[in-house]
């Protein structure tokens, strides 16, 4: 009887002196409120389109290849008020191998753009807005088969813009339209060879023939690693929903220079139609036109008398890159 009791009591104090830490727990850390919605949004997207061709003892012919596209778009946007702040980091890097040849690039960017707006009132989508936009590669680049001289390599060139002013933005209808009346272009090609050639615009290297062989040329000043343009820039984005699981996205920037030759206007024009089979497989098609009065064109041409071959540079022309591509996407936060 003794032992039941010492038991009983001995319980009753344990439940006493839980109880009892409980208040005291609660008392000196009271539950926090629950935290207010962040101000940031994300998105983070990878992407991975592959395709390729075989044959084996094919009697029409053909060669055999395989391509792949890396993909990574990601984006942060702060909202608060009458204040917005935009960033996004775009990355592209492809690969293309056919059969009895090497390694090719296909595709190969880095692009960086942050925009900052102020606005009067939130109902209101003008913001008083300031841009910084970005664009590099990866890799060097060459004018294929020719891979021992490269014609780009990373911040070679590089594109800086910095500019304000006013943003129409439309979350509902998903797009964006920026005009800015003064914006500082800066190419950067950060590479000695190719600023000598005066590649990408900027002021190439001064040569003199030599005193003692005319036939050689003696280097007098190397080229400018950096050119600077004043001008307008105006750049739009879009992407719409044009069928059930069909996105339509748009991307163009306009540029011209107020000093040199105003008017000759720069393109950049991406566009692509992606098809959404699932969370995370997805179908595109895309055309990306550029046209820079700076970039001049090379050809390789053939001397029919001794079979030497030499670089041509020509004027500039609009370029054009077309992209069909199925793969897979993985978003995550």
């Amino acid at each position: 009887m003794k032992l039941l009791r010492s038991t009983l009591l001995l319980l009753l104090l344990l439940c006493t002196s839980n109880n009892f830490a409980q208040i005291i727990q609660t008392t000196l850390s009271p539950n926090q409120a629950p935290k207010p919605p962040s101000n940031w949004t994300e998105k983070n997207q990878l992407g991975f389109d592959l395709s390729q061709i075989a044959f084996v003892n094919w009697s029409a012919g053909g060669t055999s290849s395989i391509s792949g596209l890396f993909k990574g778009e990601f984006s942060r946007t702060y909202l608060k008020g009458n204040h917005k702040w935009f960033n996004e980091l775009i990355m592209k890097y492809g690969l293309n191998k056919q059969e009895d040849i090497e390694t090719r690039k296909t595709d190969d960017a880095i692009q960086f753009n942050s925009t900052y707006g102020f606005r009067k009132d939130t109902a209101s989508n003008w913001y008083y807005s300031a841009k910084f936009n970005f664009n590099t590669q990866f890799t060097n680049g060459y004018n294929y088969p020719n891979r021992d001289v490269p014609i780009s390599r990373p911040f070679a060139p590089a594109y800086v813009f910095l500019g304000a002013g006013a943003e129409n933005s439309n979350k509902e209808k998903n797009r964006t339209f920026y005009f800015s009346p003064i914006t500082l272009k800066t190419t950067l090609v950060l590479d000695q060879n190719l600023a000598n050639q005066g590649s990408f615009g900027v002021k190439k290297a001064v040569y003199a023939p030599d005193p003692l062989d005319p036939t050689q040329q003696i280097l007098i000043e190397e080229g400018q690693k950096v050119k600077a343009e004043f001008g307008i820039l105006f750049t739009a984005y879009m992407k719409n929903e044009i069928y059930k699981n069909v996105f339509y996205e748009n991307r163009l920037s306009l540029y011209t220079d107020y000093l040199n030759r105003f008017g000759n206007v720069d393109i950049d024009y991406d566009t692509r139609l992606d098809l959404v089979v699932n969370a995370y497989v997805k179908a595109n098609i895309g055309v990306h036109l550029i046209y820079d009065d700076d970039i001049k064109n090379k050809i390789e041409v053939v001397d029919p008398a001794t079979g030497t071959k030499s670089q041509v540079t020509e004027g500039p022309k609009m370029q054009l890159r077309q992209v069909l591509g199925v793969g897979l996407v993985y978003a995550f936060k």
